[in-house]
């Protein structure tokens, strides 16, 4: 796993064999930061960012690197947390806090909104359709903050009321949400 962008541009981090999460390849993860810079301005505005099934930690990692005030990373697997934890501390990553959680029983509890939301869930996951509205019920999204989807082929959010755009990388589909 390699950081593309900001302050820890071009360092690269092993992980851990046995890992059940499927990172973000490379090329998605760099063109999805390419259109993010249409919608942020990260360094002027530092947005407060929220990754949800946080999995290896590389979208909270990218996320620090390129000026995110705060990251709040929240991973259920409790060897990927320690895996995000030991990222952060070896960075001295101070923006990201790492929580060890069901992501759901997290947006449910939130009182913090974010400007930026991210979520990677299994694609296999059953509930993965119902974030988009569980993000939008719940009112986690700061007024004109985005929230990404990501997620594979079997699903398609165009008639969403939030939705905006979608963009295609390989098997990876991300969708925006405003």
């Amino acid at each position: 796993m390699r950081v593309v962008s900001g302050k820890y541009k071009r360092r690269r981090f092993d992980v851990p064999k046995g890992f059940k999460a499927r990172p973000t390849t490379d090329f998605a993860k760099e063109n999805l930061f390419n259109v993010l810079m249409g919608y942020f301005d990260f360094e002027e505005e530092a947005p407060q960012a929220l990754d949800l099934f946080s999995g290896t930690g590389g979208i909270a990692i990218e996320l620090v690197s390129r000026g995110c005030s705060q990251v709040v990373s929240v991973e259920k697997d409790r060897k990927h947390f320690a895996f995000i934890q030991q990222l952060m501390t070896k960075l001295d990553a101070q923006e990201c806090i790492p929580i060890c959680g069901d992501v759901f029983k997290y947006v449910d509890r939130c009182k913090q909104s974010f400007d930026f939301i991210f979520a990677d869930p299994p694609y296999a996951l059953p509930q993965l359709g119902e974030i988009p509205d569980l993000i939008f019920a719940k009112n986690i999204l700061s007024e004109g903050g985005l929230f990404v989807l990501e997620h594979g082929k079997d699903h398609q959010f165009t008639d969403h009321p939030h939705f905006l755009e979608q963009r295609q990388y390989g098997s990876v589909h991300f969708s925006f949400f405003r």
